[in-house]
């Protein structure tokens, strides 16, 4: 047993690091551009520079930072393009989904969406920005799922993982909580009435909203940590 918890220790202390720089990326704490070493996250994490390197290797391979070997590492700039690029693939992603659930016989259907119904339309609503985020997520898949198509669902699962970073800032505000609701509500509702046109412009429109607004977020997120940092100075 011993000899298996010292094997397991630096994957673990390499996850914690792993999360623990995700989270600073995603709330703002690291900026875009912000450069630093491996000693600086290893001291502050009071971890050694093993299980940093790890984890900032895998941040790299996902996209979030870059390695400059003569100077430490870098927060990667926040390319909107790219992100944009990623909303669009998602939207043809999902509305390829939809189409073939319509597709189904309407039992079928009903029944792979059975869970979605209950949460989004018949149970009681979240307020929790947080809780409805994560549920927002657990939607898109399960569509994308249900259609059957495993390739498809994967990387449907890979986008969701890239765009998460600006994504969840979608449901900072109380509006955009009910209309994630109310927009959900009524995608399942042409779906399940086999109205594939409907559902796919209701859901376009969904997805184009909220890149908008997460565009909007982001940026005044931006501009807010900016202006921390200089008063901070």
């Amino acid at each position: 047993m011993d000899g298996k918890r010292s094997k397991d220790r630096p994957e673990a202390l390499a996850d914690r690091v792993y999360q623990q720089l995700k989270n600073d990326i995603f709330d703002f704490r690291l900026m875009p551009g912000d450069r630093f070493s491996e000693s600086e996250v290893a001291e502050r994490m009071a971890v050694s520079r093993t299980p940093v390197r790890q984890a900032l290797f895998r941040l790299e391979r996902e996209g979030y930072v870059d390695v400059w070997f003569r100077s430490g590492w870098q927060v990667r700039q926040f390319d909107f393009e790219y992100f944009e690029q990623l909303y669009d693939l998602r939207i043809v992603l999902e509305c390829e989904a939809v189409k073939r659930l319509c597709r189904l016989p309407a039992a079928d259907c009903a029944a792979l969406l059975t869970r979605l119904t209950c949460f989004w339309i018949n149970e009681p609503r979240l307020d929790d920005g947080t809780a409805v985020s994560l549920h927002d997520e657990a939607f898109h898949l399960a569509l994308v799922a249900s259609a059957g198509n495993s390739e498809m669902a994967r990387i449907h699962t890979e986008l969701t993982e890239k765009i998460r970073i600006i994504r969840r800032l979608d449901f900072t505000r109380e509006d955009r909580i009910s209309a994630t609701y109310d927009e959900h509500a009524r995608i399942l509702h042409a779906i399940l009435h086999q109205h594939s046109e409907e559902a796919q412009r209701t859901l376009t429109d969904h997805i184009a909203v909220s890149k908008a607004e997460v565009r909007k977020i982001t940026l005044h997120m931006l501009q807010q940590a900016k202006h921390h940092t200089v008063s901070s100075n």
